[in-house]
Order: structure tokens, then sequence, then C-alpha cells
């Protein structure tokens, strides 16, 4: 993407409009809504994968250190 970027410069707000034009032409604005929701629920889903992942590398840290102080 940042080939793309560079070989071309970033987009302007035109070509930004074609690409929304041709996204509505090709799904229709009734499944535009159904998009959203499902990328919005997949973004939720990731965050709350993350700060579990978060959460057991502290819970991790934390036995280490404590199983350092035991012994």
């Amino acid at each position: 993407m940042t080939g793309f970027i560079l070989l071309f410069g970033a987009p302007g707000p035109w070509q930004i409009i074609i690409i929304l034009l041709v996204i509505v032409l090709l799904f229709g604005g009734r499944k535009i809504p159904e998009l959203m929701k499902g990328l919005g629920q997949g973004i939720k889903e990731f965050k709350k994968a993350s700060k579990d992942i978060d959460k057991d590398i502290e819970e991790e840290e934390k036995g280490e250190k404590d199983a350092e102080k035991e012994s």
C-alpha cells in the first residue's frame, strides 16, 4: 500500500468520491449498512481479543515475579 501512495500520491477528494460511488454501485445502498455492521463487529472482536491477550501476558508476568520472590 505504501508503494502505491509513493508511486501515485495520496488520493484526493475526487478520487475518494469516485471510489465511494463505485462501492455503492457494486454493493447497493442496502448492503452497505450490513457491511459496516460486520466491519464494526470485527473490529470490536479484534479489540476484545487484543485486550484478553494483554491481560494474559500481565497475569503471566505477575506469576513469574511471584515465583521469583518465593525462591
